[in-house]
């Protein structure tokens, strides 16, 4: 196998699971957030970009969900 195909490869399998710890990590604040009530997907997309940000927003926020309606 040819050296520069072999570091082609170690990058791309290098960036792969890069990616799916990214996204995997991403889903935390959106965890916590869902579970007081306020947006998975938002939070999720926050962490995508911001996530140190949206982690601390997620604990910070009020929990809506145990709050009765009225």
């Amino acid at each position: 196998m040819d050296v520069i195909a072999l570091d082609g490869f170690v990058w791309a399998v290098g960036a792969v699971v890069v990616g799916v710890l990214w996204i995997a990590l991403a889903f935390w604040p959106a965890r916590v957030a869902d579970r007081k009530g306020h947006s998975f997907l938002g939070f999720f997309v926050l962490s995508l970009f911001f996530f140190p940000l949206s982690l601390l927003i997620a604990y910070m926020v009020q929990d809506r969900a145990g709050l009765a309606p009225g």
